[in-house]
């Protein structure tokens, strides 16, 4: 049985400090992120998925982990094992004020993942549009397309997302 007086280094053996520090991301716990960076924790550590802290944070809408990651350091721009970066969760998920942060940061707008998605076809597939008009403002390019040729605009045709077409057929 531990006690109070044991150690730090035996209380905490065998614990992957990467796992707590994603973990900790997946809470928005920025109390324990500040904690495991102080002890210079990778801030780019990677789960099996390739998923970084900063990936996982915004992914759960988590502004204040995210903030604290990014001033530790953390790429803006890093991939999972599919090529998804935080930009790209967040056009999925809907999440403004994460978008403009990481955008502020200098996220790559025109990034594509492994099928050559990119975050403003995420936004458009998804009727993010508010997303979708933040990232043309900031200079996305509409012109891009996926593995299949598909561009934004086709792919908010496709969603029957009306307001995106509007949006981006101004471009």
């Amino acid at each position: 049985m531990m006690t109070a007086q044991q150690p730090e280094s035996t209380i905490l053996s065998g614990v992957d400090m990467n796992e707590v520090l994603i973990h900790a991301a997946r809470l928005g716990d920025t109390a324990v992120i500040a904690e495991l960076l102080d002890r210079k924790i990778d801030v780019d550590a990677r789960d099996s998925k390739g998923y970084t802290p900063l990936i996982i944070a915004c992914y759960n809408n988590h502004y204040d982990a995210a903030k604290l990651l990014l001033d530790a350091g953390a790429d803006v721009n890093a991939q999972d094992t599919g090529g998804n970066t935080a930009l790209m969760g967040v056009a999925f998920k809907g999440y403004l004020d994460i978008g403009k942060l990481l955008i502020e940061r200098g996220a790559d707008l025109n990034l594509q993942h492994g099928n050559r998605g990119t975050a403003l076809m995420f936004a458009a597939m998804f009727g993010r549009n508010d997303l979708l008009r933040l990232l043309l403002e900031k200079g996305a390019d509409h012109t891009l397309t996926d593995t299949r040729g598909l561009s934004a605009s086709d792919l908010a045709a496709q969603q029957g997302n009306e307001e995106g077409i509007r949006i981006l057929e101004k471009m």
